[in-house]
């Protein structure tokens, strides 16, 4: 759960939310934590008693029916034409640290990216577990070790007296919710579980608090120890424990952002193939290789990242926008998923199914005009969706585990 929810933003977004909300950023991470406990539970329980490789997809589908159950599976795929380049564009603030680069070349060296992922992936080549795990580790044996030097220094430590920015505290949790994106897919492996309906919950609580405590000390690191630089963790590092910090940060950064990226091109196009398969998408998606690998669907994702890295190049588009656009897309599929536990969900658990409905609004309220690109995609595909499924005949199969 953990090796899912952190990533690069665990050394870019703390700073992203101090920007924005100053010592707010705190009270911005704490609420979040908070927020996201009960839709945590709610995913949960729906893992638990629905186990389905489909996750939120299939809980929409049997609360609401197939058509709004597909687009929220169609929304999943949707979301990686922003999520990816995103992920790109983090990992890039570590290697600019690291080797200076900009421009047109900078840009050369994201597509560059891509065609590395689009050989890898085109043999199988996937990123172990264990090597996720084990990079994770480091990440926290990192912060665990900046925490401990930071604690020294706390007593010498005076908070400004400011007032709280409350505005920019809704658009620090807004920011900070991509650093959760990632409590629904637990949902996926309930099935790798030996008693689901034992484990699944303290695992996923676990995660979610260990994350929250990550992201809270990271936050407070950078309030202790204020920095103009480009990445203020690095500055950080170097302060507390002597130097080195662009070499270990940069590398830890770049490894884990390459990592993110290759999950995204994988997944991703495995889906658009299982779709394809379904009759969902064109069956031109469908076909594999050798290796398994839906060969046309991964060129067709890759080609989309390269096409929004390149507008993104050419518009100016700030890195916070694009998270923003990408949480708007997730806040919908959670509060869709927390309506249909409303439904599915004993009444012991309605009230905590209620309450998450409540955190998605007020995340949807927070990112403001962010939401636009997820309202929009759903306008768009539920009148598609609604027209395939008349015309078909037969109608749609059921949705089929992947």
């Amino acid at each position: 759960m953990a090796t899912t929810l952190l990533g690069t933003g665990v050394f870019i977004l703390p700073q992203m939310t101090v920007n924005m909300a100053g010592h707010g950023a705190m009270l911005a991470w704490a609420l979040l934590t908070l927020a996201i406990i009960p839709i945590t539970i709610v995913f949960a329980q729906l893992g638990a008693r629905f186990p389905h490789a489909a996750g939120p997809a299939f809980f929409v589908e049997q609360a609401f029916g197939r058509v709004l159950g597909r687009a929220v599976g169609l929304s999943f795929l949707l979301i990686v034409p922003i999520g990816a380049p995103a992920a790109i564009m983090m990992t890039f603030q570590f290697f600019q640290v690291m080797v200076p680069i900009a421009g047109w070349g900078k840009l050369a060296c994201e597509l560059l990216v891509l065609l590395v992922l689009l050989g890898l992936n085109l043999r199988g080549i996937q990123v172990s577990a264990k090597a996720q795990f084990a990079l994770t580790l480091c990440i926290v044996a990192v912060v665990v070790l900046m925490f401990g030097s930071g604690v020294s220094r706390a007593t010498q430590y005076q908070a400004p007296q400011e007032v709280l920015n409350i505005h920019g505290t809704l658009q620090a949790m807004g920011i900070a919710f991509w650093s959760f994106l990632g409590v629904e897919t637990m949902t996926h492996l309930t099935t790798d579980f030996r008693n689901p309906r034992k484990d699944f919950t303290p695992a996923m609580m676990i995660g979610t608090l260990l994350v929250g405590a990550i992201y809270l000390v990271c936050t407070w690191l950078l309030l202790l120890l204020p920095s103009d630089a480009p990445l203020a963790m690095i500055s950080a590092f170097d302060t507390l424990l002597g130097g080195y910090g662009t070499q270990i940060i940069g590398i830890l950064g770049i490894a884990s952002g390459l990592a993110t990226t290759n999950v995204y091109a994988a997944s991703v196009s495995r889906l658009l193939s299982s779709f394809s398969e379904q009759g969902i998408t064109p069956r031109w998606f469908a076909p594999r290789n050798q290796h398994n690998v839906p060969v046309r669907a991964l060129a067709f994702v890759l080609s989309l990242m390269a096409l929004v890295l390149l507008a993104n190049f050419l518009t100016d588009t700030r890195l916070d926008q694009l998270i923003s656009w990408a949480n708007g897309v997730f806040v919908v599929i959670y509060l869709l998923s927390m309506l249909a536990a409303v439904r599915l969900l004993s009444k012991g658990y309605r009230p905590w199914a209620v309450l998450s409905s409540l955190m998605c609004l007020v995340l949807g309220v927070a990112l403001g005009s962010a939401m636009v690109y997820a309202i929009t995609l759903m306008v768009i595909l539920l009148p598609l969706l609604w027209l395939q499924l008349k015309l078909r005949r037969p109608p749609l199969p059921p949705m089929a585990a992947s």
